[in-house]
């Protein structure tokens, strides 16, 4: 984002400069006026014949979505007519760029190049970036954000070889009606359309794209569209000057390039009827010489009924030429418009020197746009060039920009304590699964409806009927047209519905369409909570969820009134970066084309080789998620492909995702001490070899524990059949705990588990090996310390405050199969593919629930917890575990006997590292995390606040594979996002 920053600043200094100018003089020359008399004009003009200077003032209409008959066309009128050039409509980009570099080699001058680009070349171009529209960009509390919109929709002109932008719109919307420019306008305060529409026109033409200021002198107050009939507005000369010539007046103060001239009947202007195109007391005698405009003047479209109804082709063109238009865009019959204006300089009505000064004018523009130097524009990288990560950056941060919040009862907004929340969210009229849905389940555990425009009342009963349970709605009003109408397409019974729901329950209510559509919703005023997006897109149905759970916060300004509701101005300030926010690598400062080149690559060669099927990778910095990506298959032999929200064996992760929260938190209420003795909160070891061992040993893998024990060999006989006390082929009171089909293990088995870990002999030395055998007791040790189930206080505590939903013990009791990850065929123990229960055997011989292994989770979920960790305790603004005890447990305790541990969590090699060492050479001394045998990682940087969730089910087929260790693909990603920061 350096661009913007820079530009920001460039723009305040303009901003101030032009000011200062402005008090001065009237207004600002525009750039390219330097160039009318350049030796390169002078030139050119010398090789003109007359017809070839009219020429130049005529822009005909392009279009490369149409065949070859219509290029031919449009090469005749260049080589026959010598038209000055050429306005693009629908189109892409590559055929864009081919297109007009054959125009350009045909013509004998360079052509002018232009677009309707108000929200970016999207406006015309498919595959390629939609800015908001002008709307949303009115509610936008900081312009320096629009200025860096029109430098880079003028660097994406510019890249697909076009110079002028037919932009910004600058009149002010005071019509609720209005069918043509409503949505299309920074709104009806005057004062915020001028400061938005100069910001925009500073960046396009600091830029080197040449902005038009419309539409002169305003279409704002009118419900007719110029397109299909001439609009007429009856306000006197007191009323446009204070209001709808303001935002021109200003912008031309400022030094605006270019002003386009509607097709309007304006009687306080002109009393003669003419359209203002045509006429020139308002373009010769008001923009010209009252408002001092020496820039290129553009007439709106000429094919417009507007301006078409009662005059001949040709003669309008010729009469908009005489009323002083510089430019005819649009002109439907050049060789009449050619002969036509040729007549009125015969006739004496406009002279030769005119017409040779607007003229140069062009051709000044030409020269200012660099086309003295033509080159031919090169279509190599062209769509990645309109599409870089820093340019949807931008367009996010945009829409985030104009999040207006209109009402928030008992500061609904940002939603805290998730752990008493019950939550449904309903679509009405968006599609199924869609992006506010995808969005609002990464925060927590969401029950989801959607219901038509036209909804039945049966539909709507069912509906309600359903949701009796939950305590908080969230409402999300989709619109049907990618235009924001004001239409309103609800029927009587879904409103109805709606108001009920609000009536009985906290509501929140995210409203995806125009503005100008909630006076006609009746719900609006008895939400909870009111969030405005102004339009529906996939930005702003995902940042609205953030809003909503405090991702992201929201400032925005309502640019229009509506009704009696709401006024303009209107708008909560609501503050964001309580939980994740899930954005772009360069919102967190990273190479998103480094990031995604190196990882996808790495993960790429680990699925050919076989090392996994498939995985998970989640990346954030600085609470920001930057990338979060499935990639592969379920399994080798499977064509069902990872999804985000599938679960994954965390294996030894657990360790620190279950016992060790809940010992940090009991550490913190006093109930825990990292110096007793394990026999102090497990009386059963008091007579045992490990009595005296303290905590703080056992955490730090320093108590000199054996390894592992494999319980599951205990249970055979020595020709290979169970004991009949361990396990039974049928459940039973006795036998009630599931290991497979046709396995059930004896109800008292853990104490035999305990039992093998107390007899366990101790290692003579106490050095730094690495054991899980205290996890195995860390449950119960919980249990008796807090009266509580180990998984349900986990869960109390933890889990769904976090919202971390996935993060569960024996997923297989809540999730279908088709969500969890096989992990190993087991041919020794359980003599099945295993799927849906833990894959380490000693944990699904205690039920599932282990602190060495037995949850499961997605790495969204898993990420809340880490995050809380690498935030010292804290997520979503509730204080888990305190600052002191995250520090103490995350640093070296016994580095002098080369141990890299914390307690409980990996750290990374003491010494020198390798690049096959157990983390990135980049990652800080202060980092910490832990991997897991099923082939999962997870880690933490302080010092860069880098999180890194590496989950994948490597033990399929079988744990024999052990290719993701000898690849050390973990690691080397984990290098790479060190190497995608930048300074």
């Amino acid at each position: 984002m350096k661009f913007i920053k820079f530009y920001t600043t460039l723009f305040l200094i303009t901003n101030i400069c032009a000011n200062i100018f402005a008090q001065e003089t009237k207004a600002k020359v525009p750039e390219f006026v330097q160039y009318e008399h350049s030796v390169w004009v002078d030139s050119v003009m010398a090789t003109l014949s007359q017809e070839e200077r009219i020429a130049q003032l005529i822009m005909v209409a392009a279009y490369s979505n149409r065949g070859e008959e219509h290029k031919q066309e449009i090469l005749k009128q260049i080589k026959e007519q010598k038209i000055g050039g050429l306005i693009f409509f629908q189109g892409g980009p590559v055929r864009q760029v081919t297109q007009m570099n054959e125009y350009q080699e045909a013509s004998k001058v360079p052509l002018l190049g232009a677009i309707d680009a108000e929200w970016g070349l999207g406006m015309r171009l498919d595959s390629t970036i939609s800015y908001p529209f002008q709307m949303s960009l009115g509610a936008i509390q900081n312009d320096s954000l629009i200025y860096a919109m029109g430098v880079e929709v003028a660097k994406q002109i510019k890249r697909v070889g076009l110079h002028l932008n037919f932009a910004p719109v600058v009149d002010v919307n005071n019509n609720a009606a209005n069918p043509v420019i409503n949505f299309r306008s920074f709104g009806e305060n005057k004062i915020n359309v001028a400061e938005k529409g100069i910001a925009y026109m500073l960046g396009l033409q600091d830029a080197g794209v040449l902005p038009t200021a419309k539409h002169f002198p305003g279409h704002g107050d009118t419900d007719t569209d110029s397109h299909y009939a001439l609009p007429r507005i009856t306000h006197s000369r007191a009323r446009l000057d204070e209001t709808e010539l303001y935002p021109f007046r200003e912008i031309i103060k400022a030094g605006i390039g270019g002003v386009m001239v509607a097709h309007l009947d304006i009687p306080a202007l002109d009393s003669t009827g003419v359209p203002s195109t045509l006429s020139k007391p308002i373009i010769s005698g008001l923009l010209k010489e009252e408002l001092g405009f020496r820039g290129l003047i553009v007439t709106d479209a000429m094919n417009m009924k507007g301006v078409t109804e009662g005059h001949t082709p040709g003669e309008v063109d010729k009469d908009a030429i005489l009323a002083g238009n510089d430019l005819l865009e649009f002109t439907v019959a050049v060789p009449k418009a050619i002969e036509e204006i040729k007549k009125a300089i015969k006739q004496g009505l406009i002279s030769q020197k005119e017409i040779d000064a607007r003229c140069r004018k062009i051709l000044a523009i030409k020269q200012w746009a660099g086309l003295d130097k033509y080159k031919v524009i090169d279509i190599k990288n062209i769509d990645k060039d309109l599409n870089s990560s820093s340019t949807e950056l931008l367009n996010r941060n945009l829409t985030e920009a104009s999040l207006t919040v209109l009402r928030n009862q008992s500061d609904l907004l940002p939603l805290q304590q998730l752990d008493t929340l019950k939550i449904a969210a309903i679509s009405i009229g968006g599609d199924k699964d869609n992006q506010f849905q995808k969005s609002l389940d990464l925060y927590t555990k969401i029950a989801h409806f959607s219901i038509p425009y036209e909804a039945s009342i049966a539909e709507l009963d069912s509906v309600k009927e359903q949701l009796s349970t939950f305590n908080l709605v969230i409402l999300g009003i989709h619109d049907d047209s990618k235009f924001p109408r004001n239409n309103m397409k609800l029927t009587a019974d879904v409103q109805s519905f709606l108001k009920s729901i609000s009536k009985e329950k906290k509501s929140i209510l995210t409203f995806f369409k125009n503005p100008y559509s909630l006076d006609n919703l009746g719900v609006a005023e008895s939400v909870s909570s009111l969030i405005l997006t102004y339009q529906d897109s996939k930005n702003s149905e995902d940042l609205a969820a953030q809003l909503i759970f405090g991702g992201v916060g929201a400032n925005g300004k309502l640019p229009v009134s509506i009704g009696d509701k709401f006024k303009e101005g209107d708008g909560l300030d609501i503050s964001g970066g309580m939980r994740f926010k899930y954005t772009l690598p360069e919102d967190a400062n990273m190479n998103a084309e480094l990031l995604n080149r190196k990882v996808d690559s790495l993960m790429q060669q680990a699925i050919d080789l076989k090392a996994i099927p498939g995985g998970q990778i989640l990346i954030a910095k600085n609470q920001k998620v930057v990338f979060h990506k499935a990639y592969g298959y379920q399994s080798y032999s499977d064509t069902t492909k990872v999804k985000l929200t599938d679960l994954y064996d965390l294996a030894s992760v657990t360790k620190i995702s279950s016992a060790l929260p809940a010992l940090m938190k009991l550490k913190d209420d006093n109930k825990f001490s990292l110096e007793e003795g394990i026999e102090t909160y497990l009386p059963y070891f008091k007579n045992s070899n490990k009595a005296g061992v303290s905590m703080r040993k056992i955490l730090a893998h320093q108590a000199g524990f054996k390894p592992w024990i494999p319980y599951w060999k205990t249970t055979l006989r020595k020709n290979g059949t169970y004991k009949w006390k361990t396990i039974k082929k049928d459940s039973s009171a006795r036998f009630p705990i599931k290991i497979a089909e046709n396995m059930w293990l004896f109800k008292d088995y853990q104490k035999e588990i305990f039992k093998q870990i107390k007899k366990s002999k101790l290692e003579k030395e106490q050095k730094y090996l690495y054991s899980g055998l205290a996890f195995y007791l860390f449950p119960s040790l919980v249990e008796n310390l807090t009266k509580e189930d180990f998984a349900s206080y986990l869960d109390a505590k933890f889990y769904d405050k976090l919202g971390a939903s996935t993060l569960t013990y024996n997923p297989n009791r809540e999730y279908k199969l088709d969500r969890i990850m096989p992990t190993e065929n087991d041919f020794l123990f359980r003599k099945e593919a295993i799927r849906g229960t833990v894959h380490d055997e000693g944990a699904i011989m205690m039920s599932g629930v282990s602190a060495n292994a037995g949850l499961f989770s997605n790495a969204n979920d898993i990420a809340k917890l880490m995050q809380m960790y690498l935030n010292k305790g804290t997520y979503g603004e509730e204080q888990y575990i305190t600052e002191a005890t995250m520090e103490e447990f995350t640093k070296y305790q016994f580095p002098d006997n080369n141990n890299r541990r914390g307690l409980g969590f990996d750290k990374p090699s003491l010494g020198e590292r390798s690049i096959n060492g157990n983390t990135a050479i980049s990652a800080s001394n202060s980092s910490f995390g832990h991997t897991g045998f099923t082939g999962t990682m997870v880690w933490m940087d302080p010092e860069t606040n880098l999180l890194y969730i590496f989950l994948s089910n490597r033990v399929l087929p079988t744990r024999d594979n052990t290719l993701l260790y000898k690849s050390n693909t973990r690691t080397k990603i984990q290098q790479v996002l060190y190497e995608a920061m930048r300074d």
